[in-house]
């Protein structure tokens, strides 16, 4: 099931980071209605270029390469980002701020109408726990991951950049997962399966989570939203320059929706606490060795990671629902099913050699 497009629009579209989880399935939709679409990524892509899509591999930062692949391009999803909890914050910065500054300035000296963002909830991080938050939140100024403040520096030049000619939407999906997701789940499985998982905090902290197909049909709604601003403006509709919360609209007790998924994939429920202070101790001394060491990799524990396995994060998706016409089409119990269902296969099929 997919969702229904309100006149939505048809001409050429840019995906960039159409490589990844989210960019590739948001990718495949469009491929399957027809669209002509094109991938910015960092390396070429053998099956999207056997379905005939062809994939410009260069940077954010490329002006030349950024040129070309929004030559003639109607819409630009800007999916690409440099994600995580760890890693010199330049680098960060220079992907996901700079990146996005010089992706807008080439839409609009190659007359693209519309630019949708994916953004990030964790751009209104404050160390607080947000039950029922929604867009009046600030920006994040303060977060001890460079991430969520690249994020917000990039969404925020995303928003100001809204204008007559180019006109800008960000969307804030929250936890995508899903059927070949290659970063949460198979990380929470990984560490339950090394014995390194722990609840931390009181294990009844809620959180918002949202199916890969439902952030993709956000994204596409987003669209036409942005397509048909003008006509909503009246009616205080338009999305232009705003930001939305795209979630399932379920909040789940994170740890237990951790034990089920453990559970269905026979593997023993993660019954070991830590409070949070201990976990946040842990992540102040474990930043500080890798720092000091320079050591590869992320480190066990960061202070953010402790913060977001212990706190409430769920969010309102009222305004989405008015403004974009989102309603998320795939439960979690369904989407849940799902997954475990591909787990499964893919388990059997490692077991049977395939």
């Amino acid at each position: 099931m997919t969702v229904t497009l309100p006149s939505s629009p048809t001409g050429p579209v840019l995906v960039t980071g159409g490589t990844g989880f989210l960019g590739r399935k948001l990718v495949l939709r469009l491929h399957a209605t027809g669209r002509s679409v094109r991938v910015l990524a960092r390396r070429p892509d053998a099956g999207l270029a056997a379905l005939g899509v062809p994939v410009l591999a260069t940077s954010l930062n490329d002006a030349a390469g950024l040129a070309a692949a929004c030559k003639g391009v109607e819409t630009v999803f800007h999916v690409a980002a440099r994600v995580g909890v760890w890693g010199p914050a330049a680098e960060f910065h220079r992907t996901n701020v700079e990146g996005t500054r010089a992706l807008l300035a080439v839409c609009r000296a190659q007359e693209v109408a519309r630019l949708v963002h994916t953004s990030s909830p964790s751009v209104v991080y404050n160390g607080r726990d947000l039950a029922g938050a929604d867009e009046s939140l600030p920006l994040t100024m303060a977060c001890p991951s460079p991430y969520p403040l690249t994020k917000a520096a990039a969404e925020r030049l995303v928003r100001e950049a809204h204008g007559t000619a180019l006109r800008t939407v960000a969307l804030r999906p929250h936890l995508i997962w899903g059927e070949g997701d290659p970063h949460l789940v198979p990380r929470v499985l990984q560490r339950a399966r090394a014995g390194r998982l722990r609840i931390v905090g009181s294990g009844r902290n809620r959180v918002d989570m949202v199916h890969v197909d439902n952030a993709v049909d956000a994204h596409l709604l987003a669209e036409a939203a942005l397509a048909a601003g003008r006509g909503a403006a009246a009616a205080g509709r338009d999305p232009g320059g705003r930001a939305y919360f795209i979630t399932n609209a379920e909040p789940v007790v994170l740890w237990d929706w951790i034990n089920a998924l453990l559970r269905g994939m026979d593997l023993p429920p993660v019954t070991r606490r830590v409070p949070l202070g201990v976990a946040w101790a842990a992540g102040v001394v474990a930043e500080a060795w890798w720092r000091a060491f320079g050591l590869a990799g992320e480190p066990p524990v960061t202070r953010f990671v402790a913060a977001e396995l212990a706190k409430d994060h769920w969010f309102d998706p009222g305004a989405a629902r008015r403004d974009l016409g989102y309603e998320p089409h795939l439960s979690m119990a369904a989407g849940t099913e799902r997954l475990l269902a591909h787990l499964r296969a893919e388990r059997g099929r490692s077991l049977g050699g395939d």
